[in-house]
């Protein structure tokens, strides 16, 4: 009992277990430091602190005293307390001072330290388990016994009694050891497999995080090109804007000093005209006849050049009315580099190739009708008796583009007939042009947009993925990203709407194919 008390004292009253690093208060009690440095943390905002046992105040932060011989007695008197057991349970039979234990008895209800768990009967009755389990979670609740068994059909841990007259007497059972280990190997087969799914989701993971690092370098690259190509256009507008506004400038001046010249040698002419008809009315004012008639005759007054003309001032009136002006077909030259500035602009996001899509009709199979500027394909039921050629297409209404991309981005736009069935895609020149793998999508080797009976579908190597969004336009765009290795379709509404990118790694060049069944499609002239 003394020792009980002792233990008591030995506690703070913050945390309520043994001192560590005990400190002392002005007032005389004692606590861990640790523990009364963050209760008067909990003052600070107050500014009034005071000792969590006896409430005394103080004014300011209270200095905290170390406890050298409370610390002492710590380190001296209890060596092994209860507290420092993992399980905190100690020996029932050690009366006189706590002893941890180390297993208990179901029988006897009873916890046993090492020299007591010695001496205990070993006989079969009495069932030892870990001491941190409950006792009574160890019994049956109907009989008081000891739960020995475990019944398969209700899943449950049950006493003898339960298993021999009770509810369970017909039912299969084993012992809780056996019951056990089976549970353990079914939980080891579901830890099995749920760690092969855990490293299949690390795996996933794991390529995703690839991935993401491969678009996030992708995207880096694309700001970076975007970021080139604008810098560089923006710099050829401001040379083109430099060059058409000196041009300007230049006609400006030019004009300026011409008409300039002009407006002198008028200004020199209307002086001498007024000089002229000052003088004749200076005649007409006259009352001498005698001074009027000696004067020359009034032919020799009138301008020179309205009787002879004057060949230097008509140069100038017809310049003046004949074109004295900016000529805006310079300027309108000047600025035909625009086109190229928008060629390049062009050139730098997706090759333009629409108006390069010429289709071979070397390759179009009997039922496909081609246009004379090779950029329709219609089908037709009659048979157009083509020869039998390697590169023919025998058993499918396609047809394909002269030549392939092997590099780059492009693009191509087509325009389908409302009815019908039809697809668009492209393919390697080694498709078969013959037998049910000639047809474009239903292998490995092209990739294409369907369109059937009002459902639009992409294929690759015969896998179709339906595409459920409704598609109300007749134009769709094909976008080939070589490098990448991304082949994109797009709806050209309004606005552009994606429908699927396929990604592969090509290895031979891609070239474009139609194939139609009571319809048409037509290669159109795209926009970037």
């Amino acid at each position: 009992m003394a020792s009980a008390d002792l233990r008591d004292e030995l506690l703070c009253s913050i945390c309520l277990s043994s001192y560590t690093d005990p400190v002392m208060l002005r007032c005389g009690h004692n606590f861990c430091r640790v523990c009364i440095d963050q209760y008067m943390d909990t003052q600070d905002e107050s500014g009034v602190y005071s000792c969590p046992d006896c409430r005394e105040a103080f004014q300011e932060r209270p200095a905290l005293i170390r406890n050298l011989a409370l610390r002492n007695i710590m380190e001296n008197l209890l060596i092994t307390p209860p507290a420092q057991t993992e399980t905190g349970i100690c020996c029932t039979y050690c009366i006189h001072s706590p002893v941890p234990a180390v297993r208990s008895c179901l029988h006897c209800e009873a916890f046993l330290c090492d020299n007591h768990l010695r001496a205990h009967s070993k006989s079969p009755e009495h069932v030892f388990s870990d001491p941190s389990t409950s006792l009574e979670k160890r019994k049956c609740s109907v009989h008081k016994k000891i739960l020995e068994y475990y019944c398969t059909e209700d899943a449950a841990c049950i006493c003898v009694f339960c298993s021999l007259a009770g509810e369970h007497r017909e039912h299969r059972v084993e012992m809780l050891n056996e019951a056990s280990e089976n549970k353990k190997k079914k939980l080891r087969d579901v830890l099995q497999k749920l760690t092969s799914k855990r490293e299949e989701a690390e795996e996933r993971v794991r390529s995703l995080e690839e991935q993401r690092q491969k678009i996030k370098e992708k995207a880096a690259g694309e700001a970076k090109r975007v970021t080139a190509l604008c810098t560089d256009i923006r710099r050829q507008l401001y040379d083109l804007k430099r060059k058409v506004l000196r041009e300007i400038s230049r006609q400006e001046k030019e004009e300026s000093r011409s008409l300039s010249a002009l407006i002198k040698h008028l200004e020199i002419k209307k002086d001498e005209l007024s000089r002229k008809m000052r003088h004749i009315e200076e005649l007409c004012n006259m009352t001498d006849p005698l001074i009027v008639l000696q004067e020359p005759d009034t032919g020799d007054l009138c301008d020179p050049e309205e009787e002879g003309g004057d060949e230097d001032t008509g140069g100038h009136d017809k310049q003046l009315h004949d074109g004295g002006d900016l000529d805006v077909a310079v300027i309108s030259h000047t600025l035909q580099s625009l086109h190229e500035v928008i060629i390049d602009i062009r050139s730098g996001i997706y090759v333009a190739g629409p108006a390069d899509i010429l289709l071979d009709e070397n390759t179009a199979g009997n039922n496909v009708l081609i246009s004379d500027d090779l950029k329709t394909a219609t089908w037709t039921q009659k048979s157009q008796n083509r020869p039998e050629t390697a590169e023919r297409f025998q058993s499918y209404n396609q047809v394909m583009r002269r030549r392939g991309f092997s590099s780059g981005r492009h693009y191509w736009d087509v325009e389908s007939s409302r009815s019908g069935i039809w697809c668009v895609g492209m393919c390697y020149p080694s498709i078969d042009r013959r037998g049910d793998q000639s047809l474009i999508g239903e292998n490995n080797k092209s990739w294409s947009l369907w369109r059937s009976y009002n459902q639009y579908s992409v294929i690759h190597d015969s896998e179709v993925i339906r595409l459920p969004d409704k598609i109300s336009s007749d134009r769709f765009r094909i976008c080939l990203d070589y490098g990448a290795g991304q082949l994109s379709f797009y709806e050209l509404c309004d606005p552009i709407r994606h429908l699927h990118t396929f990604t592969a790694a090509f290895t031979e060049p891609l070239h474009a194919v139609l194939c139609v069944w009571d319809g048409s499609i037509k290669i159109l002239g795209g926009k970037q």
